[in-house]
């Protein structure tokens, strides 16, 4: 697991303890399904490093009491999303096992405080990307396949009301996802040029493109494997990468079917209930 303080050119804004206090804070908001307001309300001096030792905590906690690491997602890896909170580059959550869902099923919304649906190309691994300088051509070499899939992002933080250290050390506003199961190698097909439409209860909501995630997907992954290795970590073989939303998210409540549509990649779908 990365440590962020351990990093020469980082310091703290939050000692220990209010680190702590965060944590539990979004800990508590996930078990009970309450949601809370924002840390960068409660916490005015947080910074993004604290955020992450925040959504690291909680994934240890997790991983202490039987979760497994199965990928990691990149977040804000839309231009029009960075802009809005003010940053200037993607953040990344960890997917543990417990996250993944199947095809088909139905999910009980009180697993949820506030869902919303994204669709993307997620990347499945075959071969470990361990950065720095890891190039798109590695993550082209490395990906066993992609497939269609649906990623359901949540916040424990009110209303979404939410500045990038909120969603960091909320590990990246991740939920769960839901991932089809049609393997396509990603060098059949030109990952900059998928068209993805979404629909709810079988109405047309959203339609977009993975070019909308930093212009190309294989990118995102490239950042997240350079990003990581910072910090002692590696994508290992067989790991699912979501590089980012190819739409905008849409608000999703109990009764609702979500189908996402994939140019070449096919199709997956799910029921809340």
């Amino acid at each position: 697991m990365p440590v962020w303080c351990d990093h020469p050119y980082i310091r703290r804004m939050l000692s220990a303890d209010q680190q702590a206090a965060a944590a539990l804070a979004l800990w508590d908001a996930d078990q009970t399904k309450q949601s809370i307001a924002p840390l960068t309300e409660s916490y005015p001096d947080i910074d993004v490093v604290d955020a992450y030792e925040i959504q690291l905590a909680n994934i240890r906690k997790r991983l202490d009491a039987g979760a497994l690491i199965r990928g990691h997602k990149v977040g804000l890896s839309a231009k029009a999303m960075q802009n809005m909170l003010g940053v200037h580059e993607p953040d990344y959550g960890h997917l543990l096992d417990d996250m993944f869902v199947d095809e088909g099923s139905s999910i009980p919304m009180s697993r949820f405080c506030q869902p919303r649906a994204e669709i993307e190309v997620a990347f499945v691994l075959g071969q470990r990307l361990q950065g720095p300088g890891v190039t798109v051509a590695d993550v082209v070499r490395a990906t066993d396949y992609v497939l269609p899939s649906i990623e359901i992002v949540d916040s424990r933080v009110t209303d979404w009301k939410i500045k990038i250290q909120d969603t960091v050390a909320d590990n990246a506003s991740s939920a769960a996802l839901v991932l089809g199961g049609r393997p396509t190698k990603l060098t059949d097909v030109d990952p900059a040029l998928i068209g993805a439409t979404l629909r709810k209860n079988g109405e047309v909501v959203e339609t977009g493109c993975s070019g909308a995630v930093l212009g190309n997907p294989v990118i995102a992954v490239a950042w997240l494997a350079n990003k990581v290795a910072r910090f002692g970590v590696t994508l290992e073989p067989g790991h699912v990468i979501m590089p980012g939303s190819c739409t905008r998210m849409v608000p999703i409540a109990a009764g609702d079917h979500i189908r996402a549509d994939f140019d070449v990649l096919g199709h997956v779908a799910v029921r809340f209930v």
